[in-house]
């Protein structure tokens, strides 16, 4: 019927132009018309997808937390003596070991002080010889009535006192000698000292008071603590979990000590750094809800300082197997989770999951909603519609989990982590 009217109008030379351009045109509108309706008519066909099967590994759940390093030990070093500084004998920062020189005070002093007290002791010693001499013939005297009793007495009593006498300046002594050693500061024990407080030539107050000056400060860093807090729900948890393997001969301790944590600084991507808990407070706080927990670790090369921020991973559960997809499978509708795994007939279901935690990064952990031969699509899910017939394509070659009809790889330990 179009040829028809093409012609027709060619016999008018007139628009025999216009004509054979109008033919033309809705000829070529005829024929892609007709091929539409024959694609239409056969579709699209099925989407090519990759499915694998969930993958079987035995893992444990870990939990986050930030915390903070600080020193086992940390010394204020203070003059015991009051006196004029006369030389610091460390570098700032450095190394230091018990016993070292730190400080010395003007000795000179407490030298004078310590000549004057054994002088002292030796006019003591010499007051003792002749009171003791004294004593001894007022025995024989008084016993042939040549003195009096109460001379006797005196003489006795002229002995003990000089006894006396003595051991006070004995003390005094000691005492002189303590505060000329007082003059050496030394390190009390191993660590990193911070910088002077005080420069040679100033005076240092000492004493036992609290005004004394301060010197320096010394940390040991080796090991060296961690510090976090954990909720209370948390600490439940593992508190449980610790004495439940406790009673069955795991041999973990009661509130956690000994427990394997691991850890990572601020500029770190893996967990590098082993440790062990070793301590949980035996008060919650009323204000946070939250307890405060301690760890452990070596740090033979100085790496960790007392106040710096790092990440802690502890242990939330015992080893359990589960199965494991990647996490780009699970698909989100509202607040439910879903996989879409291929039936017998090739046919994408969706399946509702409970999900675990993640697993180095690229896996999931399934804790219910699949089963270990469910076929799930792990590449094209974007393609599919619940219900729609897909087209298995062949699995990439490399790791994750194994591709469905293929054997499964050895199961292996595995870690999953969740940030507090």
């Amino acid at each position: 019927m179009i040829v028809m009217n093409v012609v027709r109008i060619a016999n008018f030379p007139e628009i025999s132009t216009v004509g054979r351009r109008i033919g033309a045109v809705l000829m070529l509108a005829a024929l892609v018309a007709s091929c539409g309706e024959k694609q239409q008519a056969g579709g699209p066909p099925p989407p090519a997808v990759t499915v694998a099967e969930p993958t079987k590994r035995t893992v444990t759940d870990y939990d986050e937390y930030v915390g903070r390093f600080v020193a086992v030990s940390t010394v204020e070093v203070r003059a015991r003596v009051s006196g004029y500084l006369e030389g610091v004998h460390f570098t700032d920062g450095s190394r230091v070991k018990q016993g070292d020189l730190l400080f010395t005070i003007d000795k000179r002093p407490f030298q004078n002080a310590a000549a004057q007290a054994r002088a002292s002791l030796t006019q003591a010693k010499t007051n003792l010889a002749f009171t003791e001499a004294d004593f001894t013939r007022g025995k024989e005297l008084v016993a042939a009535k040549t003195i009096t009793d109460q001379v006797f007495q005196q003489r006795s009593q002229a002995f003990n006192n000089a006894k006396a006498a003595v051991a006070g300046a004995e003390a005094a002594v000691r005492t002189a000698e303590l505060d000329l050693e007082f003059t050496e500061l030394r390190a009390p024990i191993d660590g990193r000292i911070g910088d002077r407080r005080v420069s040679p030539g100033n005076l240092v107050t000492g004493g036992a008071a609290g005004n004394t000056t301060l010197l320096a400060t010394i940390v040991t860093d080796d090991p060296i603590r961690f510090e976090f807090t954990i909720d209370e729900a948390s600490y439940l948890r593992y508190d449980r979990m610790f004495k439940a393997d406790k009673d069955n001969g795991n041999g973990a301790k009661s509130r956690g000590a000994g427990i394997p944590v691991s850890l990572k600084l601020i500029d770190e991507n893996a967990f590098g750094h082993e440790g062990k808990l070793d301590f949980f407070d035996n008060v919650i706080s009323t204000s946070t809800g939250t307890i405060r927990s301690r760890a452990v670790f070596d740090n033979p090369k100085g790496l960790f300082t007392p106040g710096m921020f790092a990440r802690i991973r502890v242990p939330a559960s015992t080893p359990y197997e589960a199965l494991l997809v990647p996490d780009v499978a699970i698909g989100s509708e509202q607040t439910r989770k879903f996989v879409l795994a291929v039936d017998t007939d090739n046919k994408a279901k969706p399946k509702y999951v409970e999900l675990g935690q993640l697993v180095d990064g690229k896996l999931r952990v399934i804790k219910s909603g699949l089963a270990a031969s469910d076929r799930v699509i792990v590449n094209g899910m974007a393609r599919v519609r619940p219900g729609q017939t897909v087209r298995i394509a062949a699995a990439p070659a490399g790791g994750g989990p194994q591709a469905a009809g293929q054997g499964k790889p050895p199961a292996a330990p595995a870690t999953a982590t969740s940030p507090k």
